[in-house]
């Protein structure tokens, strides 16, 4: 059976590499379920935290399939269950194990459109599983809806006509999230409007108040031939059989008493005839819809059973645009083409682009954890961030800013989630003394309560702060913030400070993302700090600051000169470790105590060759702030870190996490190849993690080093071929890690796009093809073609709007636009350099 032709596939994966797929449906903030590898849903994470593992029973789709003159077949729309599964204590504990299933499957992506094929030579029909949720950037409303959909398409294989039914079961678990909780009088209503049919999930026992309360539906959208049942029957020995001989019979379903059944399942059949070599197409809605999300940061609980305290209730933004799941199935039928169009052509238009493919995907595949349980919005439209997720819970809260600090998706397709970070950090995590809370407690009111400053963190918030400025344009946003920006670099310079001396040096104490304190200034922490002098110097200037900017200009031309004179070794840089003997002189709010004694202290970097020491220099290219440091050192470092970093894993020593193994290749953390490795390096020194891994490859990649980049990168997504590992899961400290999300720096920089809405400048690489580009609030493409004398463009936006009076092609030539252009969705503009 042949894909759909108007979806695009960028990845495809066979019958040795289902295991590990898992491709998440969801919207952002809305929580996810998942298309598993073999046409299953498995990780039904909705209920507002992660739930790796948690499939509740009978959850699936079947089919029941009769050509004409011959018996009818049944089969659970899901493909074979590999081997490694077969084996437990009562027999295989994969859910459904028990139903026939299709003999082969295989898997075709280019997130977030996932197609499934199922065929069996007894089966008179092949099945295309189309699941997607809308993505829709820069529209986060549309790209936030809690559902996922579910379109079978069915083809006759043979001669004659067959009638077939595909039904779908559903179990009404609302109250149990996979770790806690459990049902209690949950029941389900047969609903019908004009165009859709369906059953609608809800409880009357489970406390309202519970993060687990809420409402469920599975649809239809067609109007004939829907038959259901709101329960199954609870009276004999297997409810499961009961259905399987009812569903078998004819295709039909017929109503069940489940009175006393606390999570009751529902099923809801459509039985279609398909014409001999001909196709019918059989789609479903599955959407949700859980109020009540908590803080990840709870202060007190009710008496008895751990209810949570109503000043701990955030709740979720899209629960607020919806009044119940049903209500969410509805309006996205209504507008369910519009939806896949736009999602189609933002998908087509970026897997068309001339980028790498294995480009493609890292950008691409990682836009997922957007969706995932990491993120969410409260009802106020913030946006948030764990680190991670671990199996059944967040992972490491407070949307952490050295964490975030690396990611460059959401602020090039979701700019308006970008800027409420942005708001978040500096208006309510910033203290009057200029400490930014590196986590941030909740509500919001909470923000500065944890207390603590990040060196990396605070610097590239500000980093950060210039890059969502550019990318938007908003003034009033920068006027607004910047008295708490300005006091976030100021507060460096305090007696024991990151930079006390004020010499343009970070050499203070500065707990960082690797979790712990380095004494003594280091290429890391140097680069994050000269990148936010020059933001910081950018943004005052822009505010006719020019005494304060002059300042961080100073410091920056001091310190970037004394980092090349004293750190690069004519490798890479290194770290000089310089003890702090009275730990009373280290300034408030900047230490965790990582470290048990300053004047001698362990988790440093010393002689290390680190993955990410350029990590300042990665996020100044992306901002448009030029070079930190000696661009020659820039380039030796790169290739430095390619030399001694990338190895095989055969032959690696791990004494923590493993993400990569056996054969697999991978650019370490840190390297010691002259020896000098201090006795207890930092944590992770002998780790993998693909977002360092990014941060790397994509330095590669702005220093020309185009080959190395492409082979680091290929190295990661091999490791998340499905087989491995799941490609829309790449782990760090938890799944689906925000720090992966770097990967989308690599489509900026092979294309050499930057934009500054400021100055209303558009820059691209001089590099023939067709390239997609993408500012937060506008994406489109470019198409590049030299000539003898010249460079023709066509600049097209498809979604959003642009405003231009600049057109620059790097190292070419500059287009001359008159007059400032605005060019809305649907527009070309044709021009010349």
């Amino acid at each position: 059976m042949k894909a759909n032709k108007d979806w695009p596939v960028l990845t495809s994966y066979d019958s040795d590499h289902l295991r590990r797929v898992a491709l998440p449906l969801g919207g952002i903030g809305t929580g996810t379920v998942s298309l598993g590898g073999r046409g299953d849903l498995r990780d039904w994470e909705v209920m507002n935290r992660p739930a790796k593992g948690f499939t509740p029973e009978n959850c699936f789709f079947a089919i029941r399939a009769k050509r004409a003159g011959e018996d009818a077949v049944t089969r659970a729309l899901e493909g074979p269950i590999d081997p490694a599964d077969y084996e437990g204590a009562s027999g295989c504990a994969v859910p459904n194990h028990g139903l026939p299933r299709f003999r082969k499957c295989a898997f075709h992506a280019a997130y977030p459109l996932g197609q499934v094929f199922l065929s069996d030579p007894l089966v008179p029909v092949d099945v295309r599983l189309e699941g997607f949720n809308p993505l829709v950037p820069p529209d986060t409303d549309k790209s936030g809806i809690p559902g996922a959909v579910l379109r079978f398409v069915l083809s006759n294989k043979t001669a004659d006509s067959v009638s077939a039914s595909v039904c779908g079961s559903l179990k009404n678990f609302i109250g149990a999230d996979g770790r806690a909780g459990s049902p209690k009088g949950n029941y389900n209503t047969f609903m019908k409007t004009r165009s859709l049919r369906g059953l609608f999930m809800r409880s009357r026992g489970v406390d309202k108040s519970a993060e687990q309360y809420g409402t469920m539906a599975l649809a239809t959208l067609s109007e004939r031939g829907v038959t259901y049942r709101t329960a199954w029957d609870r009276s004999g020995q297997s409810a499961l059989l009961d259905f399987w001989d009812d569903f078998s019979d004819d295709g039909r379903l017929e109503e069940r008493d489940g009175a006393g059944e606390d999570a009751p399942v529902g099923s809801l059949a459509l039985s279609v005839r398909i014409p001999p070599r001909g196709t019918k197409t059989v789609c479903f809605l599955l959407t949700w819809h859980f109020p009540n999300r908590q803080t990840w940061t709870p202060k007190q609980e009710k008496e008895g059973e751990g209810a949570p305290c109503s000043s701990d209730r955030v709740g979720n933004y899209y629960t607020t645009r919806y009044r119940d799941a049903w209500d969410a199935a509805v309006r996205t039928a209504a507008s369910l083409p519009k939806l896949e169009t736009e999602t189609v052509d933002f998908v087509r238009t970026f897997c068309e682009s001339d980028l790498p493919d294995v480009v493609k995907e890292a950008a691409l595949y990682n836009l997922s954890t957007l969706r995932t349980q990491t993120c969410f919005r409260t009802e106020d439209g913030r946006f948030f961030g764990f680190e991670g997720c671990n199996d059944p819970s967040g992972s490491c809260h407070g949307s952490c800013t050295h964490v975030w600090n690396y990611e460059q998706a959401m602020a090039h397709l979701c700019g308006t989630l970008a800027l409420s970070m942005r708001d978040t950090e500096f208006a309510h995590a910033t203290r009057v003394d200029g400490h930014m809370s590196f986590r941030v407690n909740l509500p919001i009111e909470r923000a500065k309560e944890f207390g603590k400053a990040a060196a990396d963190g605070q610097m590239g918030c500000l980093m950060k702060l210039y890059r969502d400025w550019q990318l938007s344009g908003d003034d009033k946003m920068l006027k607004r913030l910047w008295p708490f920006a300005k006091k976030t670099i100021a507060v460096c310079w305090v007696p024991g400070g990151w930079d006390a001396d004020q010499d343009g040096v970070m050499e203070g104490c500065q707990h960082n993302t690797m979790d712990v304190e380095y004494y003594g200034p280091n290429g890391q922490m140097c680069g994050w700090y000269l990148g936010a002098l020059r933001a910081a110097e950018e943004m005052a200037r822009y505010l006719g600051e020019d005494a304060f900017a002059d300042t961080c200009r100073s410091l920056f031309d001091r310190g970037s000169k004394w980092v090349d004179e004293n750190l690069f070794n004519g490798e890479y840089y290194e770290q000089q470790i310089w003890p702090i003997t009275d730990r009373s002189k280290i300034a408030d709010g900047i230490e965790l105590g990582t470290c048990d004694n300053p004047a001698n202290p362990d988790w440093q970097l010393g002689k290390a060759c680190l993955v990410d020491q350029l990590v300042g220099q990665y996020m100044a290219h992306v901002c448009g702030l030029g070079y930190l440091v000696d661009p020659k050192h820039v380039s030796k470092t790169l290739r430095s870190i390619m030399k001694y970093n990338l190895k095989q894993s055969h032959d690696q020593f791990v004494d923590m996490r493993s993400f990569a193994l056996n054969d697999e290749y991978a650019i370490r953390m840190t390297a010691y190849p002259h020896g000098q490795r201090p006795k207890q390096p930092f944590p992770y020194f002998t780790e993998v993690m693909t977002g360092f891994e990014y941060t790397a490859a994509v330095g590669m990649r702005y220093e020309g080093q185009e080959a190395n980049g492409l082979k680091a990168i290929r190295a990661i997504r091999h490791r998340y071929d499905g087989r491995r590992r799941s490609p829309w899961d790449e782990a760090e400290c938890g799944h689906h890690y925000a720090r992966a999300m770097a990967s989308w720096a690599a489509v900026l920089a092979l294309t050499g796009f930057h934009y500054s809405a400021v100055e209303k400048a558009l820059t691209f690489a001089a590099k023939d093809g067709l390239h997609f580009w993408s500012n937060g609030h506008a994406w489109g493409t470019c198409r590049i073609k030299s000539l003898k004398n010249s460079t023709k463009v066509e600049l097209t936006v498809k979604a959003g709007s642009l405003k231009l009076k600049r057109f620059v092609l790097t190292g070419a030539g500059e287009a001359e636009i008159k007059t400032e252009k605005t060019l809305t969705a649907g527009r070309t503009l044709r021009l010349t350099v």
